[in-house]
């Protein structure tokens, strides 16, 4: 069995003996595909230091989160622009546009975006989306540059049923993660109506850990219980959960 994690921030644990465990567990509950987001260009050291680490089973996507996205964005897309040209990456991501902190810069939450969607169309690259509280704003820009290179995962999603529909509508992946696991989160009812061809799994580790480990910091070996709750609600076994989901994560970032 070959679980993919398509969004984890591993590389945020920078103790190195900290480090080797947290990938000792990923790979030993088979977890050996981890796709890795950068933040900011700080981040982007630390991406590739894991990358480098572990080529076979960590790979590299560039991108400025839409939290991130401050004053000086259009410096920090530059900085990003030439990394992601000189160095082998899969996606274009996170990027997105974020409502839920700040309102107040969504003038430039759009322009990075619309820029990043950009690259990815130049790069033949797939793009991870971030959207909270953002739906109507990342369609509408979405539905604005549509054509047949645009593509990717709309991470961490947790949407209703008619969203989940125009995500896949336009051709993008549902990104599901340990909120499927949470009681009252709704995503079990909108997900098992939705067939396993449109899924793939991630944790957002250190973020969002599925239950039993809710409260504590989330890692890569946690997917396992993603999986597996997505198993149950399917009633087919977790290992085919996990060929179809690694199958799409091999389709959408070609590796």
């Amino acid at each position: 069995m070959i679980l993919t994690d398509t969004h984890t921030h591993l590389y945020y644990e920078t103790d190195p003996a900290k480090l080797t465990e947290l990938m000792k567990r990923s790979l030993d509950n088979q977890v050996s595909r981890l796709f890795l987001p950068n933040v900011d260009s700080k981040s982007i050291p630390l991406v590739f230091g894991l990358a480098e680490k572990y080529p076979q089973h960590c790979f590299p996507m560039l991108g400025l989160h839409p939290c991130d996205v401050k004053e000086d964005f259009k410096e920090e897309l530059a900085h990003i622009y030439k990394e992601a040209n000189i160095r082998k990456i899969y996606a274009i991501g996170e990027i997105g546009i974020d409502l839920y902190w700040d309102k107040s810069t969504l003038n430039i939450q759009q322009e990075a975006f619309r820029t990043q969607i950009g690259w990815a169309k130049q790069m033949s690259l797939p793009i991870v989306i971030h959207c909270r509280e953002a739906f109507d704003e990342i369609f509408e820009i979405l539905d604005e540059l549509k054509d047949d290179k645009l593509r990717g995962i709309f991470h961490c999603f947790t949407g209703d049923a008619d969203q989940a529909e125009k995500v896949i509508s336009l051709g993008f992946y549902l990104g599901i993660g340990g909120v499927l696991t949470y009681k009252n989160s709704g995503l079990d009812k909108v997900v098992q109506d939705i067939s396993l061809e449109h899924l793939v799994l991630e944790t957002d580790s250190p973020y969002l850990t599925p239950v039993p480990f809710r409260g504590k910091q989330n890692e890569s070996s946690y997917l396992v219980y993603v999986a597996q709750k997505l198993a149950d609600l399917m009633q087919i076994p977790i290992e085919e959960v996990a060929r179809i989901t690694t199958l799409n994560s091999e389709k959408v970032f070609g590796v």
